[in-house]
């Protein structure tokens, strides 16, 4: 496929689920700590206890968020950092293994396999099968350290039946930690609620309107965790590295903002959504949505268009102004299908047709309709050959 030939007038821009464009608002709040409040938290003197001030601050707003105490917050440079914490630093702290499911993000999957767990099954809606879990935590009886369970599929976002996960893990291995990947699910959902029943909790940013490289993981009082980073002991000793004062003071004004707008912006953008899908089936045809809508994050449309391959589909869309993401990846020049697809049971060919359009906060209906005239002139193209 041959690289665009020109600059679309204007950018429709549907993929909110990779990173989200940063709110006014986070901007703001971060600027005096990008300029003349610069100083060092871990610092005595009046400019640092200021950032020190500011940080507290923001660990509070982070903490109501999300329902925890503000010394359960560990600020981390994202998601997959925090990730890595809660499977590495549980299973260093307490020995054993970890198991998880193998829709997983990466951060979970390359972090269970680096110790040893276990990766079990899933449905073909990527939710977790938890006869498949609960028979191996039968199987590694007293050997599990923590489960991980994520709150929403990153990629065709299912929402997990956390309550159910933790009953099991509760019942087939007691002592194990059940940790959460909350990164998709932050800006839509009640973590308060939906986390409630797990023990350690994952956050990025910028996946609600916050900066890149900054996240946090939630560690409930009593769960054993080991630092990954070692130095001069910042986060109470569980995360050493001067503190992103800039960073964390924007992802706190976000997700303060994203719970606020959550009700209202969770209906705003499952009514685009509804829209997208009816124009990508009446016009482009052959078109199957790859989880029911009811149970996905209202901003996340996945679908797979047969006839048409998903990265020569990107090509095109992004050449018609159209930012969206494929459920494949490339390596060694090879495209590849999505793990979550395989681990859903769809077959490896039909995998590679996927598409994700995802919508945010910005997205507006004409960005939609963009979105659906692009993908149906795409797709003509791609199935004329």
């Amino acid at each position: 496929m041959a690289p665009p030939t020109h600059e679309p007038e204007r950018i429709a821009y549907l993929d909110n689920a990779a990173t989200t464009p940063l709110r006014a608002e986070a901007l703001e709040a971060m600027l005096p700590f990008l300029t003349g409040r610069f100083g060092n938290p871990s610092g005595g003197h009046r400019v640092a206890r200021d950032a020190r001030l500011a940080l507290d601050e923001a660990r509070d707003e982070v903490a109501d968020v999300l329902g925890c105490q503000p010394g359960e917050v560990v600020f981390t440079a994202g998601g997959t950092e925090a990730d890595n914490l809660a499977v590495l630093g549980v299973v260093a702290a307490r020995g054993g293994t970890a198991v998880c499911p193998a829709a997983e993000h990466h951060a979970v999957l390359h972090a269970v396999h680096a110790v040893g767990g276990r990766v079990v099954g899933t449905g073909p809606d990527a939710a977790v099968d938890l006869e498949q879990l609960a028979a191996a935590l039968d199987d590694l009886r007293g050997q599990v350290a923590v489960v991980s369970a994520m709150t929403a599929n990153n990629e065709v976002g299912t929402l997990t039946p956390l309550a159910e996960v933790a009953a099991v893990v509760a019942e087939r291995a007691p002592g194990a930690a059940l940790h959460t990947d909350a990164v998709q699910a932050a800006g839509w959902c009640d973590l308060r609620a939906l986390a409630a029943p797990a023990a350690l909790v994952s956050v990025a940013a910028h996946k609600l309107g916050g900066p890149k490289g900054v996240g946090c993981l939630v560690v409930r009082a009593g769960t054993p965790l080991r630092p990954l980073l070692h130095g001069g002991g910042q986060e109470r000793d569980r995360r050493s590295g001067t503190q992103d004062v800039a960073g964390v003071v924007g992802f706190a004004t976000a997700l303060r903002l994203a719970a606020e707008e959550r009700v209202e912006a969770g209906a705003r953008a499952g009514a685009l959504r509804a829209r997208l899908l009816t124009r990508l089936e009446g016009e482009v045809g052959r078109v199957v949505a790859s989880v029911p809508l009811e149970r996905a994050l209202p901003g996340h449309l996945h679908v797979r268009i047969e006839g048409c391959e998903g990265e020569a589909l990107l090509v095109l869309l992004d050449d018609a102004g159209v930012c969206a993401s494929a459920g494949s990846a490339c390596a060694s020049g090879a495209v590849e299908p999505s793990h979550v697809l395989l681990a859903m049971g769809v077959p490896k060919a039909e995998a590679l047709t996927s598409l994700r359009l995802s919508i945010g906060r910005a997205t507006t209906v004409a960005d939609v309709d963009a979105a659906a005239d692009a993908v149906a002139a795409a797709a003509a193209r791609l199935r004329a050959g």
